[in-house]
């Protein structure tokens, strides 16, 4: 994490010194030598935001036990690769969950009463997803 927080801090001087020069720029460029407010605060806030995110970095570097296998020189790429969980690699339950999703955000566009549809079966396809572990062959 310390090399993430250190990308971050770059980010945020860089993001400060480009608001600094759009704001100047902006104050030059104009005939009545007015700051343009959308970019000058669009800037400062992805500063803001980078400095929050360095901050975080940063402490959660400190709080931690040891050093992150990305942090170290001498890692192998198999020691950054966590247990992510069991997945069914024949599970069909998120196309259909997909399906319904697509009906439902059809249904904000086209007519409402297609969302009914749509959330009759992300219900369904969620309870399936969930439980499908429980039942059939799949069951542990």
């Amino acid at each position: 994490m310390r090399a993430q927080s250190n990308i971050f801090w770059v980010m945020a001087v860089f993001f400060l010194l480009a608001d600094a020069a759009y704001t100047i720029w902006s104050l030059l460029s104009t005939e009545f030598h007015k700051v343009e407010w959308v970019g000058t605060v669009g800037i400062g806030l992805a500063a803001i935001a980078s400095i929050f995110l360095a901050f975080y970095m940063n402490r959660s570097h400190f709080a931690q036990s040891g050093e992150l296998p990305e942090d170290r020189l001498d890692a192998n790429i198999d020691d950054g690769d966590p247990e992510i969980g069991f997945f069914n690699p024949w599970s069909w339950w998120p196309i259909a969950l997909a399906g319904g999703c697509t009906l439902c955000f059809l249904g904000l566009a086209v007519g409402t009463w297609i969302c009914f549809f749509g959330a009759a079966i992300v219900a369904v396809t969620l309870v399936g997803w969930v439980f499908e572990n429980y039942r059939g062959i799949h069951q542990h």
